[in-house]
């Protein structure tokens, strides 16, 4: 039987795993991390990672230990079939208005690593290899069997299960959920190579949009490259990878001598499905990452995803283990996250097939639209930042005129303070957030120190100078006087006066009740 001592599980040691894990441990809760490999697996998979996500890096306390690297990235190619730019989308380098470059080029066995090596630090975590999980037992109680990696069985007891465990998962069929499927199925061949010497190449991403074989080359970081070709129906796999046609497919980019001389990484097939599951939480056992969804990578938003739902789950657990919020607040883990997955999955779609769809009688109408509109003047500049907001909810007030902002990622920008500039996250920690423009009044300041509420006054910020992140100057654009922000970074509920940051407090009650934001307190 479950008990109050017992530990959360989680099922699956890759990053969004490890990551919840971290995030766990920061708010006081002990996990059991269970991998079935015995060792990290070392081949590069996912190379790109965006400013939103660099910020729950800084949450799990590995940004600064990251970073030197990561390799920010400079926007993307549209390159036609003679290899001729048809247009760039460019983004600037520097760090943006969550604190970070808008884009990072890394290796994921880098990363791994790194979080890896923060979790060994850890006592509250307990990773587990060479443990394959056999069962989920029960639900509300839920507890875990394991063949551990001398092949004996063994169970533990789980005050939650959190399935990591990728697009296969077995938490996921234990919980007998289904995947709704986009019917997108295409086979690509993924190739990752190390030279001694840099490539005389733009830096940034280039899509190159040829009916006759799309394909994808990256400059991931130092001297490692990667290139992904589709590959049409019927083809002849050995044929693809016969040094022969590895050398035709690379020649654009790579001379014979550099090729020789350079080591080839990774040579695999992968399938680029499209897919996201009906449930992701059946009471106390939830799906994570690959496990609720699959993305094409499109938009380079697959890993990022799954970053993105723990970060989103993990405070919310953590509210619920420690008697903060009642159980119902685990409902809005899936009525927030499966929208907002499932819009980035489309968006992905969209945006395949305006690059590299339409093998045959479309793609030529489609490669004609796509130059056309690439000439229309600024359509190469609205290449947008950030991911869509969260619908509304009972931890998301109703957006409006003039409550835009909620559902939104609050911007960080880098502030002055007496040990040096810093990031604002660090400065306010895995809390509950009211910014305000100006200070408190007596009654609303003590009304607060009776919360958990974390409060920052924008006017008395002195943010390092930025065109993309001030808190102010978001407020002011938005008419905004206070914004109340969840631990995520998420903008709950907005006040346009003052007088409306009692209406914030409300709002933050009834989080702590669920009652249903609108309904008197």
């Amino acid at each position: 039987m479950t008990t109050a001592s017992d530990p959360v599980v989680v099922v699956g040691a890759g990053p969004v795993g490890i990551a919840c894990a971290l995030l766990l441990a920061r708010r006081g809760i002990a996990t059991v991390v269970l991998e079935r490999h015995r060792e990290p697996y070392a081949l590069p998979r996912g190379v790109h990672l965006d400013d939103e996500v660099f910020r729950i890096l800084q949450a799990l306390g590995v940004d600064e230990k990251f970073a030197p690297m990561t390799r920010p990235m400079p926007g993307m190619r549209l390159i036609d079939g003679r290899r001729r730019v048809m247009a760039e989308f460019t983004r600037d380098t520097a760090d943006g208005r969550n604190g970070f470059p808008p884009d990072s080029m890394f290796d994921q066995p880098d990363l791994e690593g790194v979080l890896l090596a923060e979790a060994a630090t850890v006592d509250l975590i307990d990773l587990r290899r060479g443990c394959e999980v056999t069962e989920v037992v029960g639900r509300q109680r839920p507890a875990v069997r394991y063949d551990d990696a001398n092949g004996a069985s063994q169970v533990v007891d789980a005050a939650a299960v959190i399935g990591c465990d990728g697009a296969n998962s077995l938490v996921r069929e234990q919980l007998g959920i289904t995947m709704r499927d986009f019917d997108f199925d295409e086979q690509w061949l993924v190739i990752d190579v190390l030279t001694t010497k840099p490539l005389d190449v733009w830096s940034g991403v280039h899509q190159i949009c040829d009916p006759s074989r799309a394909a994808t080359f990256m400059p991931v970081t130092g001297n490692r490259y990667r290139w992904e070709f589709r590959v049409h129906d019927g083809e002849d796999l050995e044929n693809l990878t016969s040094e022969a046609t590895l050398r035709k497919l690379l020649e654009p980019w790579m001379t014979a001598a550099e090729l020789d001389n350079s080591e080839i990484l990774r040579q695999a097939f992968y399938i680029f499905r499209a897919r996201v599951a009906h449930t992701w939480r059946v009471e106390r056992v939830f799906l994570a990452g690959d496990a609720a969804h699959q993305t094409p990578p499109f938009v380079g938003q697959g890993l990022g995803s799954g970053f993105r739902d723990v970060f989103n789950l993990a405070w919310k657990l953590a509210d619920v283990l420690d008697g903060i919020a009642p159980e119902s607040v685990l409902d809005t883990y899936e009525s927030e996250r499966k929208p907002h997955a499932t819009r980035i999955i489309l968006m992905a779609l969209a945006v395949g097939w305006a690059l590299t769809g339409g093998q045959g009688r479309l793609a030529a109408p489609r490669r004609l639209l796509l130059a056309a509109v690439c000439r229309i003047p600024g359509v190469t500049n609205a290449m947008p930042e950030g991911t869509p907001p969260l619908g509304h909810g009972p931890l998301v007030e109703r957006r409006g005129r003039r409550k835009r902002l909620n559902g939104s990622i609050f911007p960080q920008p880098w502030v002055r303070t007496l040990d040096g500039a810093r990031r604002l996250d660090d400065l306010v920690g895995s809390r509950y957030t009211l910014f305000t423009r100006g200070p408190l009044t007596r009654d609303i300041a003590t009304r607060l120190a009776g919360t958990d509420i974390a409060h920052i006054d924008v006017d008395a910020l002195r943010c390092v100078p930025s065109t993309s992140s001030s808190p102010l100057a978001l407020l002011r654009k938005h008419h905004a006087h206070a914004v109340l922000v969840r631990p995520d970074r998420v903008i709950m509920a907005t006040a346009v006066t003052q007088a409306g940051i009692t209406y914030l407090l409300c709002t933050y009650q009834r989080a702590q009740r669920m009652t249903p934001i609108g309904v008197a307190v």
